[in-house]
């Protein structure tokens, strides 16, 4: 067998998995993530870039927030597969018909609980009255529209007997693809592998339908149970970008794509989605909702590419693969991240002087790892520019320090008031008022300074415990095209507010002297 038939045998026996990205449904109910309609319609633009093959919009019975959205969402996204989620209820499911009028592929997603404790405590019904709904709510809607998605709601708490007479009956009353929810985040991957494997092997009429799985994250194995569901033949995956959803979140799009990209001889199983949009999608969705990600989330997570350990950095400069089983670029990061702090090594730092265009001696390169070892005692991230300051020995790494402040909150405005000392120590001192005593206090730095920072997200949490604990404040804030994250930590969360903010700020001045010194030397 050449090359060219060994390629082709692989590509024939690849499972194409379909992505169901419910984002706007089930991800949207997360407190904290609500999206108005014309916001659902900037995401649905995405999911349908990025290569989603069903979009769940939303479940246009529980508000007219959804039937707005699935209007707006339906005249202009046509290639991807619409769906709506209705109860088993004639009236849900009129009104979800209605809803999809106007879509190009429309997909009604009808649900019904099965688990005993669902059956007894949620529905007080007895199955028989479980299996008569369900069989007499697909036909119904079955009259109506030819896509239909069954979900047995809670389906791996369900008894596996129970189970397979469900699924039989509304594959036999004409469902199309047959959800087996973890609803609740309970099972284990091997137990969700069998679910689907006996399902697919002994209830009449699989073979005419496609198994999904649609797995929460309440014991963190959203990933690796719709990984297992995979493995016994699911050929759809319900997810969301950065796993968003109730409780814990769900199965988390961007790293279930990249699950089965990366091991891919070992499932023998991928989707269609463009990797390359997978930053740039969850971004947009942080920016929608306002929930950014933790920094260490896989795949999108700020951390995800960057490497600050001194023996992680100087594998990666041997070879990217010691630290990297993937390109940042495929998954849309414009490259790895090598950060500068006080965990780097010589080897690091010298790599990145030479790609500023320094190359040291031994001796020299003694003096300038001192002093970068020093200034990471001083902020957690050491920059180019801050290089640049240290190489051409201007001294005044310190910039604005902040001498005092003042902020009150007593009128309708909050206002603040502070003094700092610039770089050359002189005093200065500004006052501002804001919608609040934070966005006060930023108002008057920024006159201070003359610097102008636009917030994008803001955090402060407690450091250590009992009396010694501080407060640490973290912001990432935009400037021109380029975003900054900043930290400062107190005793007083708004002097660390203050510090974050002097952070950035100092940073900003210190790659202004730096390009201006460089020009000086240009021209020289």
């Amino acid at each position: 067998m050449n090359a060219q038939q060994s390629q082709a045998q692989t590509q024939v026996s690849q499972a194409r998995i379909r992505v169901f990205d419910t984002t706007l449904r089930d991800g949207e109910q997360s407190p904290g993530c609500s999206m108005t309609p014309p916001q659902k319609l900037v995401m649905a633009r995405a999911l349908a870039e990025l290569g989603a093959d069903v979009i769940e919009t939303g479940f246009p019975a529980s508000s007219q927030s959804d039937r707005e959205a699935m209007a707006l969402i339906a005249r202009e996204i046509r290639e991807p597969v619409l769906a709506v989620l209705s109860r088993c209820l004639q009236a849900d499911i009129d009104t979800s018909l209605r809803a999809l009028e106007a879509a190009a592929r429309p997909r009604l997603h009808v649900f019904l609980s099965t688990s005993p404790l669902h059956r007894e405590h949620k529905l007080r019904m007895s199955r028989q009255q479980v299996l008569d709904r369900v069989v007499e709510s697909i036909r119904y809607a079955k009259g109506h529209i030819d896509d239909i998605e069954f979900s047995t709601e809670d389906g791996t708490r369900t008894e596996e007997d129970f189970l397979h007479e469900v699924v039989a009956a509304a594959i036999e009353a004409g469902a199309t693809t047959i959800n087996i929810p973890d609803t609740v985040g309970f099972t284990t991957p091997e137990e969700i592998r069998g679910i689907f494997q006996r399902l697919i092997a002994q209830v009449p009429g699989a073979d005419k339908v496609i198994f999904s799985a649609h797995c929460h994250n309440d014991l963190g194995l959203a990933v690796a149970n719709t990984l297992a569901a995979i493995e016994g033949g699911a050929r759809q995956v319900e997810c969301t970008v950065n796993g968003i959803g109730e409780r814990a979140g769900n199965c988390a799009l961007e790293e279930i794509v990249m699950a089965l990209k990366v091991r891919n001889a070992f499932f023998e199983a991928d989707t269609g989605i463009d990797t390359r949009r997978l930053v740039p999608t969850s971004q947009l969705l942080q920016r929608l909702i306002g929930m950014p990600v933790q920094r260490n989330k896989a795949v999108v997570g700020s951390n995800a590419f960057a490497h600050e350990s001194g023996i992680h950095q100087h594998g990666m400069l041997r070879h990217r693969g010691t630290y990297e089983i993937m390109r940042p670029q495929d998954v849309g990061w414009p490259d790895t991240q090598m950060v500068l702090g006080r965990h780097s090594g010589r080897a690091a730092v010298e790599q990145r002087l030479r790609a500023l265009g320094y190359y040291l001696e031994e001796a020299e390169l003694d003096l300038v790892f001192a002093d970068f070892k020093a200034l990471c005692e001083q902020q957690r991230v050491v920059t180019d520019a801050d290089l640049q300051a240290l190489m051409q020995d201007t001294g005044d790494g310190e910039g604005y320090r902040l001498a005092s402040m003042t902020v009150s909150d007593a009128g309708q405005r909050a206002s603040a008031t502070v003094e700092l000392s610039d770089p050359d120590g002189r005093r200065v001192a500004e006052t501002a008022e804001g919608d609040g005593p934070v966005d006060a206090l930023f108002a008057a730095l920024s006159a201070a300074t003359g610097v102008q920072l636009s917030l994008e997200s803001y955090q402060v949490h407690s450091v250590g415990l009992g009396t010694d604990a501080r407060g640490e404040a973290s912001l990432s804030v935009r400037h021109g095209e380029d975003e900054y994250e900043g930290t400062g930590t107190s005793r007083d969360i708004i002097e660390a507010s203050a510090l974050a903010w002097l952070d950035v700020a100092n940073r900003l001045l210190r790659q202004r002297r730096a390009a201006g010194n460089s020009e000086q030397l240009a021209t020289a």
